[in-house]
């Protein structure tokens, strides 16, 4: 399905598979072959409470029930194959079904199931921090495990503010994100957070948020400074005071509002004020490692070393769930010393299965070159989706690697976007429906502007691109048609 903002709105699992699955195994096909498989439908709407989902949406529709993975493609229970074009949210960064990660991680349970980090230490913990240190830039080689994102961010946060503490300036707390950037949804992670739909609810929240303009230059005027959003860091820096400031956290390409991508020279622009000003640059790559913008980490595609990164979904591919801080070594140096201690942790960060998946997960990105795959097949990926321009609702067109966006606009002359009440009935009441009815699940978004974001798994080529288009041009076509009829009903 395409995932909407704050709604998933299939169209239901209609229309007959490309080709026919082989016959799927485990204990919930088990369920459906020994009684109706009504009763996935039944159960899920009266037990299950699904995330960032309109629940009302589905009181007259079927909630969509994902059986089986196979490489770049997902089954439902009805057999209908779908193209995953988002890596069930940016994570299978392998593929589904790969049967040697999930052999690794049974491996791993039959030898020792769980045990914790607190005070301890087990062989995948070490062998996996120790495969991150050699993998990331120079100097970060130390790994703190969480169990997911926004852990990991929350993690970073407060590991800023004790690095400063131990260093003298306690005062330094507050923390520099994006407009429209995601950071997570835990309290801490949610300060990060620039969507203001997301945040107002939970308020108030953890203090010391401070947000800057993005670097989406489509709707720049043409004569801004290309490092103009660079220099608005230092402003709010100057303005917060920099003896407040504990760190700047940035996606090498921002996911929120549609894969904006950084000017040349942004970020060194923004290593240069932050070292000025004693402030940390953490990278937010739970999305934008493990290949995803066709190298190990996305501060190697842009040139720029942090102090902190941020790390997840692709980590294993979402087989296990599993998170991680990676250090500098002058951040971890004052917490080395007598009865230091970074007084924080998770009893689940750095699993033993998880961390078994993520190495076999690792292994496979490497023997299979799935960051050079990336790399060569970034320009037919991008190609294919430009040549959608002809279509007057294609506004813009953006991102690096296998995380690109398509933005949707009323007039592409002008760039007028839609309103809200027209986003609700282009993205939720019709392309999102359209789009997953046609075999292709998606994200459809407008917390910024109305945007159609792609992240296929990373082994995807050619005959996908070819699949994703052969349902974009229609759907979009058919999706500007229907905003110009709505758009006449309105005015009548």
């Amino acid at each position: 399905m395409a995932v909407s903002s704050d709604s998933q709105h299939p169209a239901g699992a209609t229309g007959s598979a490309r080709t026919a699955p082989a016959e799927p195994t485990g204990p919930a096909h088990a369920a459906l072959a020994d009684g109706d498989p009504g009763e996935l439908q039944r159960n899920a709407k009266r037990h299950l409470w699904l995330h960032f989902t309109r629940m009302g949406s589905y009181a007259h529709m079927p909630v969509p029930v994902i059986t089986r993975g196979d490489g770049c493609y997902v089954y439902d229970e009805h057999g209908k194959r779908y193209l995953d074009g988002l890596s069930a949210l940016y994570c299978v960064n392998v593929g589904h079904g790969r049967a040697e990660i999930a052999e690794a991680a049974a491996r791993q349970a039959r030898e020792l199931g769980f045990y914790t980090n607190w005070s301890y230490a087990h062989p995948p913990s070490i062998a996996l921090a120790t495969r991150i240190a050699q993998l990331a830039p120079a100097s970060l080689n130390r790994v703190f495990f969480t169990s997911g994102g926004s852990e990991a961010v929350e993690s970073a946060w407060k590991l800023a503010k004790a690095y400063h503490a131990a260093r003298g300036e306690s005062s330094r707390h507050k923390l520099i994100s994006r407009v429209l950037a995601y950071h997570g949804s835990s309290m801490g992670a949610l300060t990060a957070t620039g969507l203001t739909p997301l945040r107002t609810p939970f308020e108030p929240l953890t203090p010391g948020g401070v947000h800057v303009p993005n670097t989406n230059s489509y709707r720049w005027p043409e004569d801004r400074d290309h490092l103009w959003a660079a220099d608005a860091i230092e402003e709010a820096i100057a303005f917060e005071g920099a003896q407040t400031v504990a760190a700047v956290i940035l996606e090498p390409v921002q996911n929120g509002g549609g894969c904006f991508v950084p000017q040349d020279g942004y970020f060194q622009r923004v290593r240069e004020i932050c070292d000025r000003h004693g402030v940390l640059l953490i990278s937010d790559e739970v999305i934008c490692s493990w290949g995803r913008l066709g190298d190990w980490f996305g501060c190697e595609r842009y040139g720029y070393e942090p102090d902190l990164i941020t790390t997840a979904k692709g980590i294993t591919s979402g087989y296990a769930p599993l998170g991680a801080v990676i250090a500098a070594d002058h951040i971890a140096e004052p917490f080395l010393h007598g009865k230091a201690i970074f007084n924080h942790g998770f009893t689940f960060g750095g699993h033993p299965v998880a961390c078994a998946t993520a190495l076999a997960n690792i292994e496979v990105i490497e023997r299979e070159g799935l960051c050079a795959h990336v790399r060569a097949n970034e320009g037919p990926f991008r190609e294919m989706l430009e040549s959608l321009r002809d279509l007057p609702i294609v506004g813009d067109v953006r991102g690096a690697g296998y995380f690109q966006a398509i933005e949707l606009v009323k007039d592409r002359d002008t760039k007028e976007t839609f309103d809200e009440q027209e986003s609700e009935v282009l993205l939720r009441e019709f392309l999102s429906g359209e789009l997953y009815s046609r075999g292709l699940i998606c994200r459809t978004d407008d917390r910024g502007d109305p945007i159609v974001q792609l992240s296929p798994p990373l082994i995807a080529g050619q005959q996908q691109f070819e699949e994703i288009e052969s349902v974009l041009r229609p759907a979009l076509r058919a999706a500007g048609e229907q905003m110009e009829r709505w758009s006449s009903l309105s005015r009548a």
